[in-house]
């Protein structure tokens, strides 16, 4: 597993990747594959022989090559494709070829650089859940770079957030859909949600609910209570690892007293919550 920080990238022994010599930095690379934004096929090969190619410079001979590449083919589900060229797939085709192309290298871990950012929703849901697959049956370490939230919330169980290349924020990806620390973090958490129009309220509160807690009349408990109306200016769910995560926009009373009292009564019903400025959207 790579081990990050600011500073180095480390190898599953702990060493830095920036210390090892020029020949230890190239065993070491033999164990990474890469899934590019673009593809990156060879034109004038068939699907076949683009997933051969990395055996080939390994020194597979090419019976046992040609074998091997029909069964990843096979996993990714383009066996009936084998003998078709770049130029005759789709995007999400050449993806998946492109997936079985890594396999072929045998890697321990697998980098995926804005994998789907090229392709449509529908597609980039399926290659979603291929990569999930190939995590789950065959043990690879996968590590997802991307700007879409939604990607991460799809498939990822941790997550890191640099900016400038630093690393600013980690955690589940769940601890960074409910609590958001970072101005970055927050940015991708808010990222694509739709713009929420300023209000003459001051006291915007972002509340996350999980699945369990969706079911109870939280909000509707809260106006009873407190005999005081709240307006609910955003509201969303979304699937994180499988499950419900929801998320409101609220706001409260401009009286400190009464929007205190409701805030605390949010927590201790295992909401959470935070205030946020006006310009959240």
């Amino acid at each position: 597993r790579l081990v990050g920080s600011e500073m180095c990238i480390r190898d599953r022994d702990g060493k830095a990747l920036g210390d090892l010599t020029e020949k230890e930095l190239r065993k070491q690379r033999e164990e990474i594959g890469m899934i590019f934004q673009h593809f990156n096929l060879l034109m004038q090969r068939t699907a076949l022989d683009n997933v051969c190619f990395p055996m080939e410079i390994a020194g597979i001979k090419k019976a046992e090559a040609r074998k091997k590449a029909l069964e990843y083919l096979k996993i990714v589900g383009l066996e009936e494709k084998a003998l078709s060229y770049p130029s005759q797939l789709s995007g999400g085709q050449k993806q998946r070829v492109a997936i079985a192309r890594v396999l072929a290298s045998d890697p321990q871990i697998l980098l995926c650089d804005e994998a789907t950012s090229a392709l449509d929703p529908q597609t980039t849901k399926a290659i979603l859940e291929l990569i999930k697959e190939i995590n789950r049956d065959y043990g690879i370490t996968v590590v997802v770079i991307t700007h879409e939230m939604s990607v991460v919330q799809e498939i990822c169980d941790k997550v890191a957030v640099l900016e400038r290349g630093a690393l600013v924020e980690t955690g589940t990806v769940e601890e960074l859909f409910r609590n958001p620390k970072t101005d970055e973090a927050k940015k991708l958490v808010f990222s694509g949600r739709t713009q929420i129009q300023e209000m003459k309220g001051k006291r915007l509160v972002r509340v996350t609910f999980q699945e369990k807690s969706s079911f109870e009349p939280v909000i509707a408990n809260l106006v009873l209570t407190y005999r005081t109306p709240v307006n609910i200016l955003y509201a969303d769910t979304k699937n994180i690892n499988g499950q419900a995560q929801g998320e409101m926009i609220l706001q409260l009373p401009e009286i400190e007293e009464v929007a205190n009292k409701m805030i605390q009564y949010l927590r201790d019903t295992n909401m959470g919550v935070e205030e946020v400025s006006s310009d959240v959207g």
